[in-house]
């Protein structure tokens, strides 16, 4: 049915998929890029190739979001006048909330890492908690643009897939 290169690939895609779903949450993992990845490998695939526009539209909105990942969060510390010390607490606080207290911890530890380093450099609760939401806001937004992307690439693959088969 599937040569074994093609299974190879296939396989190898769906993982590195999941991957990138996975990287939409651990800010370790580059959860776009590893989607578009697995993405080109089940392209690749004998039985499975996706149209080049596809392949343009997807890697060029990968390397946005990509780019958008890294500066949302400061954007949204710079919106609520927050300082690097802010921004800093906050992806402390989201590493802190993933290995110790996942999946919860992942939405309170960006805004208490935020408000406590902002509360430890002199700024007074509402700037701080200001400053918090920002940062906050940034990273909830980041995760979610890569969410989105990471199931368009696995709805996309999964549809090919099962089409593969007709």
């Amino acid at each position: 049915m599937f040569p074994a290169i093609d299974i190879i690939l296939i396989s190898l895609g769906f993982l590195l998929l999941m991957a990138g779903l996975a990287g939409a949450f651990i800010p370790i993992l580059p959860g776009p890029p590893l989607s578009f990845l697995g993405f080109l490998l089940i392209h690749f695939s004998s039985r499975m190739a996706f149209p080049s526009q596809v392949l343009l539209t997807l890697g060029a909105i990968t390397l946005v979001i990509t780019l958008a990942d890294y500066l949302l969060p400061v954007w949204g510390t710079r919106w609520g006048k927050g300082t690097k010390h802010g921004l800093l607490g906050a992806t402390l606080g989201l590493l802190t909330g993933i290995l110790f207290f996942a999946p919860l911890g992942v939405i309170v530890g960006p805004f208490l890492g935020a408000w406590l380093a902002e509360k430890v450099n002199g700024k007074q609760h509402k700037e701080a908690f200001r400053s918090a939401m920002g940062s906050f806001m940034g990273l909830m937004l980041g995760i979610v643009l890569k969410f989105v992307l990471s199931i368009v690439f696995i709805w996309y693959s999964l549809k090919e897939f099962i089409l593969s088969f007709a």
